[in-house]
């Protein structure tokens, strides 16, 4: 063999064993192919005690973000409590509101109406005193007369004089007021 061959020889041989320890090095290597080493007693143990720190502290983070997710959870049920709770007062604000205005539109509207039929009365005894005192003046009787107006009725009480007969009229008259 020349130096040639001798050179490409070593530089095989050297490939062929990085090969060989990056092979066991890879953790995707099945363990067929690599060395197993049968680990010793004390290295046993100290696996197992690793084993169990490792365990512990993945329990203590595992355990420490359930309590934040629980507190999180609370604050946010908490949130939409207080936002459904502003909802429903909102909403009977507003039905209150809209009842209250529907009364008094009420009230008002019954107001109206019961003044309209007041001043129609009104007007029907100016009327009434008119003809009676033009009549009056055209004949030789007199009258009297007194009204009462009170919130729910009119009360008309007239004597009328015309020589020897006298002739009385009462009437009682009801607003239509409904309670």
């Amino acid at each position: 063999m020349d130096a040639e061959e001798q050179e490409n020889l070593e530089k095989y041989q050297q490939r062929s064993e990085k090969n060989k320890e990056m092979k066991e090095k890879d953790p995707l290597t099945p363990p067929s192919a690599r060395k197993v080493k049968k680990p010793s007693d004390k290295q046993k143990r100290a696996t197992q005690i690793q084993a169990w720190w490792r365990g512990t502290l993945v329990r203590r983070t595992l355990l420490h973000a359930a309590l934040c997710a629980s507190i999180i959870q609370r604050w946010w049920r908490q949130v939409q409590a207080q936002l459904l709770e502003a909802r429903r007062r909102a909403a009977l604000e507003a039905y209150t509101r809209q009842k209250w205005a529907a009364v008094r539109l009420q009230s008002w509207f019954r107001m109206w109406r019961v003044r309209l039929r007041y001043l129609r009365l009104l007007q029907a005894t100016r009327i009434i005193q008119l003809y009676w005192r033009y009549h009056n003046c055209h004949t030789t009787g007199f009258f009297q007369g007194r009204y009462e107006l009170t919130a729910n009725q009119l009360e008309l009480e007239l004597e009328i004089f015309l020589g020897s007969q006298i002739c009385r009229i009462t009437e009682c008259i009801p607003f239509p007021i409904k309670h």
